[in-house]
């Protein structure tokens, strides 16, 4: 079934010499946008070309997506802040506190068909210091610029992703290695989680950002490459990196090419099932 999914091939080598990319996000107008955290920048790629500055500096943004009306949205973790662009193409904030006190440093984002911005908050950014929020949490932005705390018990809160009709809300938990499955109540809330897939093995990594495609399989950069996972938490298999993975997305005019950062790195292989447009 591995190899349904994703033919057997050698990842290929979109572009190298960064510092570490992160949070790939696929365009539909045709170019794909990254991070390059310590470099405090988002590139532009588009095909064919080579990958161009587009804004910095980023406030060592992370994660990266579009909302319903296509603007884009960052995790920053040097802002500590979700942003989105403006306008006049700045980043403007749109949230950095909860309950009065600064988040950590908001690291992957994911956007609700209703509009509502999901992000995860580890201390990834502000690492070794404590931050005063005092644990490292889920939350849920909605549009009228409300934040609300979804969960708190994680130990290191990354990448997120709704399954295909929103009913449940992938997060992997790094530092504990396991992707959890919460279920996504009515009012947008959480349930209480299920460990989809544990990741615990002896290959180097954790589990980081993740995807899915539209049969509903999650696509997880972890230990020891990209890790295919069904929707009832088989895993079918790790695909090698040069590097070790650790985000991807869905791209291209059939959004059937991944794209993956891996540390100094972007690659990228060719798949048989396309993933879903972000907008």
């Amino acid at each position: 079934m591995l190899r349904d999914l994703i033919p057997e091939q050698e990842p290929a080598v979109v572009a190298e010499g960064f510092e570490f990319t992160e949070g790939p996000v696929w365009h539909p107008d045709g170019y794909l946008l990254f991070s390059d955290i310590p470099a405090d920048t988002i590139y532009r790629y588009r095909p064919g070309g080579r990958p161009e500055p587009f804004i910095s500096p980023s406030r060592n943004s992370n994660g990266l997506t579009f909302d319903r009306q296509g603007r884009l949205l960052a995790g920053e973790h040097g802002g500590r802040q979700v942003s989105r662009m403006g306008d006049g193409g700045a980043m403007e904030p749109l949230a950095g506190h909860y309950d009065g006190k600064r988040l950590n440093s908001p690291n992957d984002i994911v956007v609700h068909s209703g509009g509502a911005i999901f992000f995860t908050d580890p201390p990834y950014g502000i690492d070794p210091e404590p931050g005063e929020q005092g644990f490292n949490g889920v939350y849920r932005l909605d549009p009228d610029g409300a934040v609300t705390l979804l969960n708190r018990e994680m130990n290191r809160p990354n990448g997120l992703a709704f399954s295909l009709d929103e009913s449940i809300l992938y997060v992997d938990d790094s530092r504990n290695r396991h992707v959890l499955a919460f279920p996504v109540n009515a009012d947008l809330t959480l349930g209480a989680p299920a460990v989809l897939v544990d990741m615990d093995t002896a290959d180097q990594g954790g589990p980081d950002g993740m995807k899915v495609d539209s049969q509903g399989n999650l696509y997880v950069t972890g230990p020891g490459g990209l890790w295919l996972i069904t929707p009832e938490g088989e895993h079918l298999g790790t695909i090698p990196f040069p590097q070790l993975p650790a985000n991807l997305c869905f791209g291209g005019a059939d959004y059937q090419t991944i794209y993956v950062t891996a540390r100094t790195g972007l690659y990228s292989i060719r798949t048989n099932t396309p993933g879903r447009a972000v907008f």
